[in-house]
């Protein structure tokens, strides 16, 4: 009889997430050569290649494939067993996977992950950066406890949480200071100049809803997916683009941008956290919502 263990699941987990023995490793909080030997001892319990390795490039198998499903649904339901026991206390489980958008997980987390740590010390953090529908595909399948994104969403399956609003502004170059006057209106054809994100990003929906009847011209061509990208952009003069309230201290790095503000009422975002409406884990969900809302200094609460 085959006999997995949990662990050799989640370090078989790990790995296929990261594709990297030492950031796999990193994620399942062991040694490179503990996580290589358990592997390999489920690769031999298996009787087949899980993942092929040339060099410093590691591939999954087509069996590696047809596994990884099934063990993402093993783990999830360990992890719910564990978070079902704990229920009636404070606890917070051994782990809690928590999924973030692009354009709120380089600024929100430096705030929120030192105090997870003081708060729950033994918890173990997983995180994961993706646009919002593959986190909610996650969340649904049970692949994430929770995710952070932005209103609205639309799945049925899913409880949110909002918490708090983030005011959007305009990113342009300093070089050209008579480009734009503050505050900005939302037919100014300033925008006809706005750069966008590609598809998938929410933040380009956004853009789009706060331009008005002004059509922006959306820079395709450089296939921009980060923020970072876009401000680097606009401080070159390549075009403007909107800039969240919470990346505001980010951006201050940015040398040659200026941030300009929109006229009243300003155009924003509402930002919640959404977890599975049949998950166990509903205490700990509200729980790390609370947490991030304390946190935040423009908490809706």
């Amino acid at each position: 009889m085959i006999r997995l263990t949990i662990r050799q699941m989640e370090y078989f987990d790990a790995l296929a997430q990261t594709l990297h023995f030492g950031r796999a490793a990193e994620l399942a909080g062991v040694s490179q050569p503990a996580l290589s030997a358990q592997i390999a001892e489920m690769e031999q319990r298996l009787v087949c290649r899980l993942f092929e390795r040339s060099g410093r490039s590691v591939r999954m198998t087509p069996e590696a494939d047809r596994l990884r499903g099934r063990i993402e649904r093993v783990l999830s339901e360990v992890s719910e067993i564990e978070a079902s026991a704990a229920q009636g206390s404070d606890s917070m489980g051994q782990r809690f996977r928590l999924g973030l958008i692009p354009t709120v997980a380089p600024y929100l987390l430096p705030t929120i992950l030192p105090e997870f740590r003081q708060r729950f010390p033994t918890l173990q953090i997983e995180l994961k950066e993706a646009v919002t529908a593959s986190l909610a595909e996650d969340a649904l399948g049970g692949r994430l406890e929770a995710f952070v994104a932005a209103l609205p969403l639309d799945y049925a399956g899913l409880i949110t949480e909002e918490l708090f609003t983030d005011r959007f502004f305009l990113a342009v170059s300093a070089r050209e200071p008579k480009l734009v006057a503050p505050p900005v209106s939302p037919e100014s054809p300033i925008l006809e100049r706005l750069m966008l994100l590609e598809d998938g990003h929410c933040l380009r929906e956004q853009a789009l809803a706060v331009c008005g009847s002004v059509r922006p011209v959306a820079l395709s061509s450089y296939g921009a997916t980060s923020l970072t990208t876009l401000l680097q952009m606009a401080s070159h003069g390549l075009g403007v683009t909107l800039i969240p309230e919470i990346a505001l201290k980010s951006s201050a790095g940015v040398a040659d941008l200026r941030v300009v503000p929109f006229a009243d009422p300003a155009p924003e975002r509402r930002i919640c956290l959404a977890w599975r409406r049949n998950s166990v884990r509903q205490r700990n969900c509200a729980a790390v919502a609370e947490l991030i809302r304390s946190l935040h200094p423009r908490s809706s609460a």
